[in-house]
């Protein structure tokens, strides 16, 4: 018999589930709970403080240095790059490091970010007095209101006590997930309040699939004679023979330097007939075809081409066509 709260009564289940996948189900389920009790906290009481958090960090004129011990500073790592990958200068300073000479790295421009579930971590000591001393804005998290990191803080993020996944309560689990979840609550608030668009994100990813999707149209985009566009009214014919040498698969039609519509070799196979040669472009092409601008991401690009299960975009401009970008070429560049 399952117990109230038991993932067995809250997920449908098979009844030949394994002791690992019921224990798995049991730890989302608690890490899941105790971000709702973020949520909860973050509506009440953690609402001013962390008010006051986001205007320390945007108004630093040095960077944000995270530090903590243990877990918490695996954590505390994790958001020091999130903050930097979002437009927050940021680095992880490890507390023990920074008694042995890494307090340099300190500037008196600089805030601190400093993690501790306990609040107690005697290796925090250190830094914090070094805070202190030289008036750096420190930053607390951490679950316990009357710690000795919260009274130092000149603003502490008190997190509510939560049970941990762990069976015997002893690994940190739920609670790094709750000091994840609250940090990446700062990064992404901060990044929504510089206005940091997508485009500055690609500054900072510049390498691999997500710096790939983050690349415009406009910067792959086929255009000028590799571009395959014929005129409204010419025969198909001819149309198929520039569609053979561009080698994209479809052709543009346009009146006026605007485009009317699209002939794909979709097109062709559902016009094939003794006819087709004699037909115009007008009568085979698919109107209203799917088209991005030179400023459209090709992540952007990527979701309309499965969407719509095709494997060419026109490019346009006011709308005349001034590229045409290929599955292809997605591929080439590692976006897809």
């Amino acid at each position: 018999m399952t117990k109230q709260g038991d993932p067995m009564n809250s997920v449908a289940m098979s009844s030949a589930v394994t002791p690992g996948v019921a224990s798995a189900l049991r730890t989302v389920e608690t890490e899941a709970a105790g971000l709702a009790a973020v949520q909860v906290c973050l509506a009440g009481d953690m609402a001013a403080p962390f008010e006051a958090a986001l205007e320390t960090i945007a108004g630093v004129k040095g960077r944000l240095i995270v530090t903590g011990v243990g877990k918490s500073g695996h954590v505390g790592s994790k958001i020091a790059a999130t903050f930097a990958s979002t437009g927050t200068p940021a680095f992880f300073v490890h507390p023990v490091e920074a008694v042995h000479g890494d307090l340099g790295m300190i500037g008196r421009d600089d805030a601190i970010l400093a993690m501790s579930w306990s609040g107690e971590t005697a290796e925090l000591k250190g830094i914090v007095a070094y805070s202190r001393r030289f008036r750096i804005p420190l930053i607390a998290i951490t679950s316990r209101p009357s710690s000795a990191l919260a009274t130092a803080a000149d603003t502490a993020l008190v997190l509510p006590r939560a049970e941990e996944a762990c069976p015997h309560g002893l690994a940190p689990t739920t609670s790094t997930t709750m000091q994840l979840a609250l940090g990446d609550a700062l990064a992404v608030a901060l990044l929504e309040r510089r206005g940091f668009t997508a485009g500055d994100f690609r500054v900072f990813h510049p390498g691999g699939q997500l710096g790939a999707q983050l690349t415009h149209a406009g910067d792959i985009m086929h255009s000028g004679d590799r571009l395959p566009i014929v005129a409204s009214g010419t025969p198909m014919s001819e149309a198929i023979i520039v569609m053979s040498r561009k080698g994209f698969g479809c052709i543009a039609v346009v009146a006026d330097d605007r485009l009317i519509g699209i002939v794909t070799d979709g097109d062709l196979r559902r016009h094939i007939g003794n006819d087709l040669l004699d037909r115009t472009v007008d009568e085979v092409m698919s109107r209203n075809p799917k088209t991005i601008e030179p400023e459209t991401l090709t992540g952007k690009a990527i979701d309309m081409l499965n969407e719509a299960n095709i494997t060419a975009l026109m490019v346009v401009k006011q709308g005349r066509p001034v590229g045409i970008v290929h599955l292809h070429d997605l591929l080439r560049i590692g976006a897809a």
